[in-house]
């Protein structure tokens, strides 16, 4: 497969450290995949609402994943033309500069141990203290605050900080580190998708904001370099020697450039652990009055950069594999369609997945899951049903918050993630929004959208047009249900939502 119409095949391949595994997969020219491989990390639990991982555990996956991948192709590493990445946002590691190690586990983007702290940083502004200059809400679920709360934790950790010793980052950055040469040369960088889900970026100036790091008290001696999304960073030593480290995206932020959603007003949804709904807003930042992010969408090379309205739904699929592991009631993740398909609809009964609060629109870290609209009628069939429900009634929640904060109408809804195998819930999904909802061929968009910012980087591929020439749809559902039915659930869906609120006095605290 090395050989096509007479010259040398082009491959690119991309790192994805997601939540709850890493994989490597290999695109050859035409953004099909070549080999994948994939391997799962443990999920530490501390304490309840605190979620951490060993991020030594997880650069020796991706160093593992990337050995199987080029193994499963039959290729070796000079074969590849770029490597990719793309990661797990928010998820925050302080390592020591000179051993290499990291000072404390990784706090996971889903740890709520910084909810006090970030009550207190709102003082008398609240929650949209720092919104204008980064586009998100004081919350746990950012970086930047993670960074302060090991700065004022981990003993003796501020001094060496402030000394230059300790190096911050997400898991992009402690992964190019190390790609690069670790503690031998490693470049220390992030790109400004990563770097705007700190809470430490401006977004206007794409650099660290100087009153913000004072107010968190955060040394910017520990922080990396911002730079675009695509653009070669450094060059990959061991296992990959020679090859260019070329992009690095924030897992949503890569979906979007892997499903070419390149034009303002495109929309794309990833369902996954929790689910991701981004709006491409052009090269302007919409302040959003709803309760979504103003995040960064990409900035390839020298070129603008362009903006998005995020959606971010904290469980979705996770709430199935609840419904799996907690409750027992199916043994499989794919037997809930079949379950749910046994009746017609909900049965009246609506569950609102608040495990850890409620993210996008509502911003409530004080809510609670809840099951309403119990009668002896509702059987574990109507519960399934109603469980992957919520996945698109949350969405409807975002993608309507979207259209009042830009006055754009999302007209078709790309979707990926393991969620999109369902078809009964992306039939419900059309069915709440009243739009068609697509499904790419190649549904490893995140992998994909990595490494065709990479492959832009080292001219593999030579522009936009090229890469939306290359997307193609699988399967499209259209909306059936009457509007006079969508809108009497989504009535009953919201008052099941406010059912949630205020069950957690203390805010989110384990």
């Amino acid at each position: 497969m090395t050989e096509q119409t007479g010259h040398a095949e082009k491959y690119v391949a991309a790192i994805d450290q997601g939540t709850t595994s890493s994989r490597c997969i290999i695109f050859d020219h035409r953004g099909a995949i070549v080999a994948a491989d994939q391997r799962e990390h443990r999920q530490i639990f501390p304490r309840p609402g605190w979620v951490e991982h060993d991020a030594a555990e997880i650069w020796s996956k991706v160093q593992a994943v990337v050995a199987g991948a080029l193994a499963k192709a039959g290729l070796r590493a000079g074969q590849l033309s770029a490597l990719g990445i793309t990661n797990q946002r928010e998820t925050t590691v302080l390592w020591d500069r000179a051993t290499g190690k990291p000072v404390h586990n990784a706090i996971v983007w889903q740890d709520t141990r910084t909810a006090a702290l970030c009550h207190e940083l709102g003082g008398a502004d609240g929650q949209d203290r720092f919104r204008e200059a980064t586009g998100l809400p004081l919350a746990s679920y950012f970086s930047g605050p993670k960074a302060a709360w090991l700065l004022d934790h981990v003993p003796g950790l501020r001094t060496r900080a402030e000394r230059g010793d300790i190096a911050f980052g997400t898991i992009d950055s402690w992964l190019i580190w190390n790609l690069t040469g670790g503690t031998d040369g490693g470049v220390h960088v992030t790109d400004v998708t990563n770097a705007g889900r700190t809470m430490l970026m401006n977004l206007r100036t794409l650099q660290w904001d100087p009153a913000i790091l004072s107010a968190m008290n955060v040394p910017e001696a520990v922080l990396p370099e911002i730079r675009s999304s695509a653009e070669v960073y450094g060059t990959a030593v061991g296992r990959l020697a020679g090859v260019p480290v070329a992009s690095a995206l924030g897992d949503q932020q890569a979906a979007v450039f892997g499903q070419a959603c390149y034009d303002a007003g495109t929309a794309k949804n990833t369902y996954g652990t929790g689910s991701f709904l981004l709006l491409n807003t052009g090269g302007r930042p919409v302040p959003s009055k709803n309760g979504l992010l103003t995040t960064m969408g990409y900035k390839i090379g020298d070129e603008a950069p362009v903006y998005c309205l995020e959606g971010s739904i904290a469980i979705t699929g996770a709430l199935v594999q609840w419904f799996r592991d907690q409750l027992g009631i199916i043994r499989s993740a794919d037997e809930i369609e079949t379950l749910a398909g046994s009746v017609d609809d909900n049965g009246g009964a609506y569950v609102v997945p608040a495990f850890s609060g409620l993210y996008a629109p509502h911003w409530r870290s004080d809510a609670r899951g809840v099951i309403t609209g119990l009668t002896r009628y509702v059987t574990k069939a109507h519960l399934a049903r109603a469980v992957l429900e919520a996945t698109s009634w949350q969405t409807r929640e975002v993608v309507d918050a979207m259209y009042q904060d830009s006055g754009v109408a999302i007209t078709t809804l790309k979707v990926d993630g393991g969620m999109t195998g369902n078809h009964l819930l992306m039939q419900h999904q059309a069915d709440v929004l009243g739009v068609p909802v697509i499904r790419p061929k190649v549904s490893e968009t995140t992998c994909l959208g990595a490494a065709y910012a990479a492959g832009l980087a080292t001219g593999v591929w030579s522009g936009l047009d090229e890469l939306t020439s290359h997307w193609q749809r699988d399967v499209e559902w259209s909306p059936r249900m009457e509007a006079r039915e969508r809108d009497r659930e989504y009535r009953n869906w919201r008052k099941a939502v406010e059912r949630s609120f205020g069950w957690d006095e203390e805010g989110g605290q384990g």
